[in-house]
């Protein structure tokens, strides 16, 4: 078996393709890649948040002191063009045609529509389906600042002083006691995501070489002659695992430490304190713990990607097998992404969730060891039977040479 798993692993460092998948673009491409979207995203977010919009309002004499308050926002200039507009339809038409960014219509004074005990209905015409529906915010932002002084005054008007206004308008006011710690709560929010990393990359380092030491040996031939050996299926299918299993492992580790480099030097440039302080009192034993789990979880997919690869007859037709099995993956990945999704006795019995919903434990700081030691027995449980499959599998001659 051992002789099996050195001969593999000696091709396997040999295949350059391979090796490329399983070590360098972890290493390199995808913190790269990351930043750059990071990057990207940033600017366009702050190109977004610079750009100035061109606003038209209706009916512009019923309040001046918003409209004065528009005028000189930064984000908004004034329609300078011919064109008048007087209506809801005439304003979206003018949206639609690009002539402007956005449209308020003014229906009535607030200022009579509240001595009169009524509410004035100013309406906000743009398109919400673009990147500029934040202007909404901004514009309602504005109203609300108008219409807290009104009712400031109309308040005072009526002999009610400032003192008891909030009492009057929030008699009751609720507040909130956390007892999560910042670790806790940084978890619970960026916890799920480390899996959501993780697990798919421990499959795409099983698959290459898997796809190569299964349907690639039957494409260049050498399957025969690798039987011809005086050594056993078993022997031979535990050895292609091990060197699966090894890169798999390779490659969520390689990934591991790598984002971990390149997340140490973005900190040095910028100033991280909330994740700094949450994250401190995650331990080597957590992170131990967090590999302890990608090990079995390894396992299962290096056992179900060698099955794959073993019955597949060209390397194309194996490519074509694992595209689904990697969609597959992502689906019990969601699962423990939905809300109130935790980890007991039950899901700890659903393979992938369980290690992501572990995982997530793992970074609040409150996993619980015996679910702890249930997924790791159920995950290496199923590892065995796959294993046990794989070994069947390649015993058939009609699998081996379909």
């Amino acid at each position: 078996m051992f002789e099996v798993f050195k001969k593999e692993l000696l091709e396997l460092v040999r295949d350059r393709k391979t090796l490329f998948f399983v070590l360098a673009l972890p290493m390199l491409i995808f913190p790269v890649l990351m930043g750059l979207v990071a990057f990207l995203g940033s600017q366009a977010a702050l190109k977004a948040e610079q750009k100035v919009h061109t606003y038209y309002i209706v009916n512009e004499q019923h309040s001046a002191q918003f409209a004065e308050r528009v005028f000189y926002h930064k984000s908004f200039k004034k329609y300078d063009g011919e064109q008048q507009f007087s209506t809801i339809d005439e304003l979206k038409q003018a949206v639609q045609s690009g002539a402007i960014d956005v449209g308020i219509f003014l229906d009535a004074d607030p200022t009579q529509t509240l001595e009169r005990g009524e509410q004035a209905s100013w309406q906000v015409v743009f398109n919400d389906a673009q990147s500029i529906n934040f202007i909404y915010d901004r514009l309602k932002s504005i109203a609300n600042e108008l219409s807290d002084s009104l009712r400031e005054q109309a308040l005072i008007a009526l002999g009610v002083d400032k003192q008891k206004q909030a009492a009057m308008l929030q008699p009751i006011l609720v507040s909130k006691v956390d007892t999560a710690d910042r670790r806790e709560n940084l978890g619970e929010k960026l916890g799920a995501f480390i899996p959501y990393l993780l697990i798919p990359l421990v499959l795409m380092g099983a698959s290459y070489p898997a796809i190569d030491l299964g349907a690639g040996e039957k494409e260049r031939g050498t399957l025969e002659t690798l039987l011809l050996t005086p050594v056993t299926r078993t022997q031979l299918v535990l050895g292609k695992f091990l060197t699966v299993l090894l890169s798999s492992l390779a490659c969520a580790t390689v990934t591991v430490l790598s984002m971990a480099i390149w997340v140490s030097v973005a900190i040095s440039f910028v100033e991280l304190d909330t994740i700094k302080s949450a994250f401190s009192s995650v331990t080597s034993v957590d992170f131990m713990l967090i590999f302890a789990l990608l090990v079995p979880i390894a396992a299962i997919f290096s056992s179900l990607v060698l099955a794959i690869s073993i019955y597949a007859r060209t390397f194309k037709e194996a490519q074509n097998y694992m595209a689904p099995l990697s969609m597959g993956v992502f689906l019990p990945i969601v699962i423990s992404l939905m809300p109130n999704m935790v980890l007991n006795a039950k899901t700890a019995l659903i393979p992938v969730t369980n290690v992501a919903l572990a995982i997530k434990e793992i970074v609040k700081g409150t996993v619980d060891y015996g679910l702890l030691t249930m997924i790791v027995l159920t995950s290496i449980g199923l590892a065995a039977l796959l294993l046990a499959f794989c070994v069947r599998w390649f015993s058939k001659e009609t699998v081996l040479f379909r």
